[in-house]
């Protein structure tokens, strides 16, 4: 900033990041090596592609990435961030899509084909019974409309419907995807996403490159998301594998461990090294000074104390000790500045807990004074204290616990204890209310359950094991995307107590789940070889890989575990559940039947079993029946919004748009976010001559689902029923740009063409729909029509 810059003009976050860098200590030789690259031309030998920024925790690597970052911005950089929160290759592309369009970058081939797959992820799970209603099933469901015109199917399914796919049944997975075209991508999307996902991503980098000076991506805690990531990015810097990559990239990786020298070791002229080492005394100097620790004394025994390492640096340059003072325990470093006996004993007790508030400080230290937390959340190796997230650093937490662990068993399992029951509680009460098939999808339950689960483990470690892998079967079936956070504690578990046991199962489990992506499978089979579960445990295990497998369409592979787990078990309702579902998928609708015969008699008070018939009764054309057991799975669970959606969907078939309207109505009370709901009722209401109401419902479908081209489809629909024909192409239009082979809206845009007078584009658009799925009977109907409605309009001779 200059001298006469007006100060009006800058933010106070503006100032406040100004100072802060001004600020900075230490670490000048690797801020100027990052940003002397930026004036090395790409093809120059030493310019550098990967910055590979390592060294042991404390050290400041994440305090010198945010400077690189500032640093790159400064230098016109468009700038994406990568952390552990990323669990998947296709969230990691997600994310960084996301912070480009933040910066008006938009990747716009790349976000349509994320939509896509949020889409078919989602249809799966509605298949199995696992969240919407299954998008195959919403062809029997408009049946009654479909005479008066096509009728947009929304969501995952944004393919055409026809009266003919109705009169199949329009269930299995064809119906669910729609057209061919449309079958083959989200199938591979689902199948192999990184190997769909990789190529656009690049194609749209290059695009975007030409726009800016430099692109820089950021990958923090690399630790944790190598094994995510090692072989992912080593293939994007391979020739020939998914493009070329742009030259004005540069990727930056910040972890504790050296790369791997598998997979990077035909990359190492590409990468620049940067080992993070501990300050010199002359950093550390600096960084006291600016602190305002001068004391030559202090500063020695800083120097002494804290090893160079930057975080034990400002610890304890907020508590300078003097000579003489110090102990031969890293904990007495931390704490050498506070004499009240009781605020050192507590320090101690609240580093148990992996997060901190002042319920949590009060279960740690039950006879503390008040105040106690306020005084704790501002200790200096506290992070996160006032976000409600506040957690002691690990240099100086995994100190404190050994102490903790080994000079007191008995306090330290009686502390767990109290711990794991405070959080117990925590989660029974969230799980107040909600579905328990779906309680591991509920972040503040999985948090509570998952912080009870660690620190009955600290507490008891192979006592409470079996109970642990228990809880992971149910983490498996229910979202193994959590699962992944349940098999980190129990590694995390492992390392706090020094358990050889728990270290080795929460490594391999990470290992499974992370190697084959958002998938739980391998773990699964881990469970099956190493738990010693008795035969009603391995059976929930092979349910739980069944329904895995069926996410990912190995329907062969889904319903032999669903058969082995019936063997077991032959009384597990779960299994005959999930082997009906499986069923259903591939047609065979009469077996599946009987299996759930079978599942309500074993379980007659489970609503989900007989939601699953009104499901399947639905698939079939049975609309009567569907209704009848629909009713049945509402009394057994009347807060279920999905019973709800279901059989509005129904009763809109069976002509009763005013029942159909209260289902919708109850559904999307129960569950605001019911996106899929609100789009069905905006429906309804545009038949029912309320475009108003039908516009007001897309506005918000179209906030919880941006990118869900159906929504616009849905919307060209409304104001096509209204007559209002330039605003529908317009829509359509939208929602061919976010998917370009959805079928279902160039028929519909086809019909909006003709209300325009424009045949020639109606013909067109009819042409591309029976391109993407010559399948599209209603769509060859419609172009015959219009065909032969224009020769009778041509003059004779």
């Amino acid at each position: 900033m200059s001298a006469t810059a007006d100060p009006r003009r800058l933010s106070l976050q503006q100032i406040a990041e100004a100072r802060h860098s001004a600020a900075f200590v230490g670490r000048a030789a690797e801020l100027d090596l990052f940003r002397a690259n930026f004036d090395v031309p790409p093809q120059d030998e030493r310019h550098r592609f990967v910055f590979h920024v390592h060294g042991h925790a404390g050290v400041g690597k994440t305090s010198l990435v945010r400077q690189w970052g500032q640093a790159a911005e400064a230098r016109g950089a468009l700038v994406a961030w990568v952390d552990e929160t990323a669990e998947s290759v296709p969230e990691v592309l997600a994310s960084v899509a996301a912070q480009f369009s933040g910066a008006r970058r938009p990747l716009k081939a790349l976000d349509r084909l994320l939509g896509i797959h949020q889409r078919a992820l989602h249809a799966a799970a509605r298949e199995a019974g696992d969240g919407e209603p299954s998008p195959g099933a919403l062809a029997a469901a408009q049946a009654g409309l479909i005479a008066a015109g096509t009728v947009p199917v929304v969501g995952a399914l944004a393919g055409g419907v026809d009266p003919a796919a109705v009169a199949r049944g329009a269930g299995g997975l064809r119906a669910a995807l729609g057209g061919r075209a449309r079958q083959r991508e989200e199938a591979g999307l689902l199948a192999e996403p990184v190997r769909v996902l990789t190529p656009v991503f690049v194609t749209e980098l290059v695009r975007v490159a030409d726009t800016v000076p430099w692109i820089v991506l950021f990958c923090d805690t690399y630790e944790q998301t190598a094994p995510l990531l090692d072989g992912w990015l080593t293939e994007l810097l391979t020739p020939r594998r998914h493009g070329e990559l742009p030259a004005n990239l540069v990727l930056v990786l910040a972890g504790r461990r050296r790369l791997d020298p598998v997979p990077w070791a035909a990359h190492t002229r590409l990468i620049e090294d940067v080992a993070l080492a501990p300050f010199t005394e002359p950093e550390s100097r600096r960084l006291l000074n600016a602190q305002g620790v001068v004391d030559e004394d202090a500063v020695r025994e800083v120097l002494r104390l804290s090893g160079g390492l930057p975080v034990l640096v400002s610890t304890l340059a907020a508590n300078p000790v003097t000579a003489g003072d110090a102990s031969a325990t890293a904990v007495e470093r931390f704490l050498s500045g506070e004499e009240d006996p009781d605020r050192r004993a507590a320090a101690l007790a609240c580093a148990l807990p992996r997060r901190l508030d002042a319920d949590l400080v009060a279960v740690a230290v039950p006879e503390g004074r008040p105040g106690l937390n306020d005084w704790l959340i501002e200790l200096p190796f506290v992070a996160g204290r006032h976000s409600g997230r506040a957690r002691y650093h690990e240099v100086v937490r995994a100190p404190m616990l050994r102490l903790q662990r080994l000079t007191s068993p008995q306090t330290w399992c009686a502390a767990h204890d109290r711990l794991a029951d405070a959080f117990a509680a925590r989660r029974d009460a969230a799980a107040e209310g909600g579905d328990p098939d779906r309680l591991w999808t509920e972040e503040a339950w999985r948090e509570a359950a998952l912080d009870a689960l660690y620190h009955r483990l600290c507490a008891h470690p192979r006592v409470a094991l079996p109970d642990a892998l228990r809880a992971g079967t149910d983490a498996c079936h229910q979202d193994p995307v959590a699962a992944r956070h349940w098999a980190r504690t129990l590694a995390e578990a492992g390392e706090d107590t020094d358990s050889a046991v728990l270290r080795d199962w929460g490594r391999d489990l990470l290992a499974a789940l992370t190697d084959h992506g958002p998938r739980a499978t391998a773990a699964c089979g881990l469970l099956l070889t190493r738990a010693g579960f008795d035969d009603t445990g391995r059976a929930a295990v092979l349910v739980a890989r069944g329904w895995d497998r069926f996410r990912a369409v190995e329907f062969d592979a889904a319903l032999a575990d669903h058969g082995r787990a019936l063997a077991l078990d032959p009384r597990s309702a779960r299994a005959h559940q999930g082997r009906a579902v499986t069923l259903r998928a591939m047609g065979a609708h009469e077996r599946a039947l009987a299996d759930l015969d079978r599942a309500e008699e074993l379980a007659p008070d489970w609503a989900w079993a007989v939601r699953e018939r009104g499901e399947t009764y639905r698939r079939m054309g049975r609309a009567r029946e569907a209704l009848a057991a629909l009713d049945r799975a509402h009394a057994l669970d009347p807060a279920d919004p999905l019973t709800l959606g279901s059989r509005g969907l129904v009763r809109q078939r069976l002509g009763n748009p005013e029942d159909a309207l209260d289902d919708f109505d109850r559904a999307i009370a129960l569950w605001p976010e019911y996106h899929w709901a609100l789009v069905r009722r905006a429906n309804l209401r545009s038949v029912r001559g309320d475009p108003a109401g039908a516009l007001a419902d897309l506005d918000r479908a179209t906030e919880l689902a941006p990118r869900a081209a159906g929504i616009a489809g849905e919307r060209g629909d409304v104001y096509r029923n209204a007559g209002r024909y330039e605003e529908a192409v317009t829509q359509y239009g939208q929602a061919l740009a976010l998917d370009p082979e959805y079928a279902w809206a160039h028929g519909s845009r086809a019909l909006a063409y003709e209300g325009l007078g424009c045949r020639d584009e109606a013909l067109a658009d009819l042409d591309r729909a029976l391109e993407i799925d010559p399948d599209y009977e209603w769509a060859r109907q419609q172009r015959e029509r219009i065909a032969a409605d224009e020769g009778r309009d041509r003059p004779a001779g």
